[in-house]
This record gives structure tokens, sequence and C-alpha cells, in this order.
């Protein structure tokens, strides 16, 4: 099969899964869209030269990972303004206002702390997948978790602590 023909088809099976992935870390759906087109463009490039190819979701999750910490290392230096506004909801699923809620608060982890966050609780990895896909150690993915989840519960409060298991069990 031409390396063409594979992309499409990887695109098509895991597209909706990195937006989604993206809009998780993002927090708006254009950033997210733009996080994951440059993350499939990335993936294509480097298609060719890749010896395996098999377990492209992996890689492809840790571009997007990747590319949005550099995005956002970067926007600090923009003249672009970043709005806290609500997240758009998709027309096909309805959102609860809890997870508008802890959605809201997760965006205001920082980067790190954040994709953390969502590859462990949202994406269900290990620790040491989540240092694999990240490029860092466990502890640093331990230290992550811990400063990230503290954020959380300072945000949202003791009375959102069993609402943030359950949404990231994905309920």
């Amino acid at each position: 099969m031409s390396w063409d023909a594979e992309f499409t088809e990887h695109f098509d099976r895991c597209a909706d899964s990195m937006r989604f992935t993206a809009y998780l870390l993002c927090g708006n759906h254009h950033e997210a869209e733009d996080v994951v087109q440059a993350a499939f463009l990335k993936l294509y490039l480097a298609g060719p030269k890749l010896v395996r190819r098999e377990g492209l979701e992996p890689y492809l999750r840790r571009i997007v990972v990747r590319t949005f910490i550099a995005e956002r290392r970067r926007v600090r230096w923009r003249r672009e303004q970043l709005r806290s506004e609500l997240p758009e909801q998709p027309e096909a699923a309805v959102l609860s206002e809890d997870k508008l809620v802890v959605w809201e608060a997760l965006r205001s982890v920082p980067a790190k702390q954040r994709a953390v966050l969502v590859l462990r609780y949202w994406h269900d990895l290990g620790v040491d997948e989540t240092a694999a896909a990240l490029r860092c150690s466990v502890g640093t993915v331990k230290s992550n978790t811990n400063r990230g989840l503290k954020a959380l519960r300072r945000r949202l409060g003791p009375a959102y602590e069993e609402l943030w298991q359950e949404v990231s069990r994905g309920a």
C-alpha cells in the first residue's frame, strides 16, 4: 500500500479522536483544528521515512501534544490575544454544565500539566506510556500529574472532586 493511501486511511480512522484530544488541550475548536492540522502534516512528511508504520496512533498523539506545547511556548510572543470564552458545543453531543465547568478549569492548568492530565485520564495511558508520549521521565509525569490535579482541585473546589473522576472516565 502506498504511503498516501495508508495516510488517508489513518487520517479517516484517527482524525476525530485527535481533534478531541487537541480540543481538551487547547480549549477551543479553532486552535485545536490548527494543532491537529499541523500534526497530520508532520506525520505525512515523516511517513515515508518511518521504518515501522504500525502504531501510528500513539505517535500521532505525541505529535499533537508536542505541537500544542510548542504553540503554548510561542503564544507569549504573539500579538494575538487568546480569549477565555466557553468552548463551542458540538451539535451532536449534549454537554452537561458540569463537564463545561471541568473543561473550563482544565484550560486554566499550565500546558504541560494539562497534556499529562489529558493523556493520563482521558486517554487512560499509564505513567510509562505518558512519559514516552511526552519524551520525559516518569518522575516528570508524576510531578506534573500531581501539580495539575492540585491546580484543578483549587480551581474546582471539593464539590467537583467526584465530578472530575467521573468526567475523566468518559461518563
